[in-house]
C-alpha cells in the first residue's frame, strides 16, 4: 500500500523522539536525566482537578460544539482582554485539541499551496512539517543569538516576496526563551502591514516571563495588525495541563470560522470535561502560575550560572519559557573518547550515551551551533545533570 506524498515527508518530532528514547532507557534500568521535553514537572493544581471532577460527576462527557462550548470561549474572551487588552467575541474563539491543533487549523485555512511562510529561526519543531503540510513553502530566516534570537524589521522586509502569505511568530519563544518588546512588535508590525501580511501569534508560554518582562501581544498593538493575527494560546504550560489537550485561537471571524468547520471534520470537539476545567484555570485561584513562575526562575539563573562558567559556552538570558539554548559549537571537531563531534546531533547523542542526559540538538529547531536544555524539572536533577554535562565537558579540553 502506497503512502500519500504528504506523509512521506513528514518528519518525526525530534524532542518526542528523545523524551521517548530516554524513557526507554529509563525503562531499562539506565539512570537518565531528561532535559528534553517542554512540559512541566508540577501538577495540575488542585482547584482546577476538582473541577473535572466535578464536571464528570456531572455527566458533562458528551458531545460539545465543535469549536468548544460557549461558557470557555467566554472565560477566555474575558481573559483575552483583561491580560492582554484584546476584545474579541466568542464566535471568535476556536477551542481545540491542544494549542498544537490550533495552529495546524490556522496553517490549513490560510495557506494555498506554494504560498511562503517566513520562519525566524531558531523556531519550534513542527511549525515548518505543519507548513509543508498544508502545502505551503517555509522561508526561513535565521536570527542571531548576539539579538536574543529576534526577528529585525530590516530581515523581516527582505525575506518578503511576492509569493508570501504570513509570518509564524513566537513570543515567549521555544527554544530561545526570548521575548520581544512592544517597541520590537511594534517595528515588525509596519513591515506587516506594509506588505500585506497576515500573522500567525504563538502565546503559549506568555505567563512564563521573568525579570519583570511583560508579554505583550502583536494582536495588542492596532486595529490593523489584529485583524491580520491569529493569536494561538492554550492551558498547557501556565497551568501545566499538557495532558488535557486545550487550546485555543482567537481570530477574525470569518478565518475563525473556517477553522471551526475545518475541526468539526477532523476532531470534533475538544475533551468535554477538560474543558469545564479550563474554565476554572482561567478564572480560578492563580497563585500555582505565580509560583510555578518563580521557582522556573531560580533555576533558570542556576543553571545558567553552571553552564556559563564552563569553557567555550555562550547563552543569552531567555525571558520566559522554560529553555535555555547555549551555543555549544566550541565542542565541534573535537573527539570525545574517540568519537568525533561535528555538530550538535552527534554531542546530543554522545550526552544521552555516556553522560546519560537527554537535550534537543539545535539542527531540530532549524540551526546546527546550539543545544536545548529544559529546566521544567526539578533543581536536584537540574544540579546531577549539570554536574554530569560539566564532567562530559571539561573532557573534551
Amino acid at each position: 500500500m502506497r503512502l500519500a506524498a504528504r506523509a512521506r515527508g513528514i518528519s518525526a518530532s525530534p524532542t518526542l523522539g528523545i523524551d521517548a528514547q530516554a524513557k526507554r532507557m529509563a525503562k531499562e534500568g539506565i539512570d537518565v536525566i531528561s532535559f528534553g521535553v517542554g512540559e512541566p514537572d508540577f501538577d495540575t493544581p488542585q482547584h482546577i482537578k476538582e473541577a473535572a471532577e466535578a464536571a464528570l460527576r456531572a455527566g458533562k462527557t458528551k458531545y460539545t460544539p465543535a469549536a468548544g462550548i460557549d461558557e470557555l470561549k467566554e472565560a477566555i474572551c474575558e481573559k483575552l482582554w483583561k491580560d492582554n487588552s484584546l476584545e474579541y467575541e466568542p464566535a471568535q474563539i476556536v477551542v481545540s485539541n491542544g494549542a498544537k491543533h490550533s495552529l495546524y487549523n490556522a496553517l490549513q485555512v490560510l495557506v494555498d499551496a506554494g504560498d511562503e511562510v517566513i520562519l525566524p529561526a531558531p523556531y519550534w519543531v513542527s511549525y515548518e512539517e505543519m507548513i509543508k503540510l498544508a502545502g505551503g513553502v517555509p522561508r526561513i530566516v535565521v536570527t542571531r543569538e548576539e539579538g536574543d534570537f529576534k526577528l529585525l524589521p530590516q530581515e523581516l522586509k527582505k525575506a518578503v516576496t511576492p509569493r508570501t502569505r504570513l509570518l509564524i511568530l513566537n513570543s515567549p519563544s521555544n527554544p530561545t526563551g526570548s521575548v520581544y518588546t512592544r517597541e520590537e512588535l511594534a517595528a515588525l508590525g509596519e513591515v506587516i502591514v506594509e506588505n500585506d501580511l497576515a500573522v500567525i501569534s504563538d502565546e503559549i508560554y506568555e505567563k512564563l516571563v521573568y525579570d519583570g518582562m511583560e508579554h505583550i501581544s502583536i494582536a495588542s498593538l492596532d486595529p490593523e495588525i489584529k485583524k491580520r493575527t491569529v493569536v494561538i494560546n492554550g492551558l498547557s504550560k501556565a497551568y501545566s495541563m499538557t495532558g488535557w489537550r486545550i487550546g485555543y485561537a482567537a481570530a477574525p471571524l470569518p478565518i475563525a470560522k473556517a477553522m471551526a468547520d475545518l475541526q468539526s471534520h477532523s476532531t470534533s470537539n475538544p475533551n468535554s470535561f477538560a474543558q469545564w476545567a479550563s474554565i476554572e484555570a482561567l478564572r480560578g485561584d492563580q497563585e500555582p502560575v505565580r509560583q510555578m513562575v518563580k521557582e522556573f526562575s531560580r533555576r533558570r539563573d542556576y543553571i545558567l550560572e553552571r553552564l556559563l562558567s564552563l569553557p567555550g559556552i555562550t547563552c543569552s538570558r531567555p525571558r520566559g519559557a522554560f529553555y535555555v539554548f547555549p551555543n555549544v559549537s566550541f565542542a565541534f571537531e573535537k573527539r570525545y573518547r574517540g568519537q568525533l563531534l561535528q555538530n550538535s546531533a552527534e554531542l546530543a547523542a554522545a550526552l544521552l550515551e555516556h553522560a546519560r542526559i537527554a537535550v534537543v540538538p539545535g539542527n531540530a529547531f532549524g540551526v546546527t551551533d546550539f543545544i536545548r536544555i529544559s529546566y521544567a524539572t526539578s533543581l536536584e536533577n537540574i544540579r546531577e545533570g549539570l554536574d554530569r554535562f560539566s564532567n562530559f565537558w571539561n573532557e573534551l579540553f
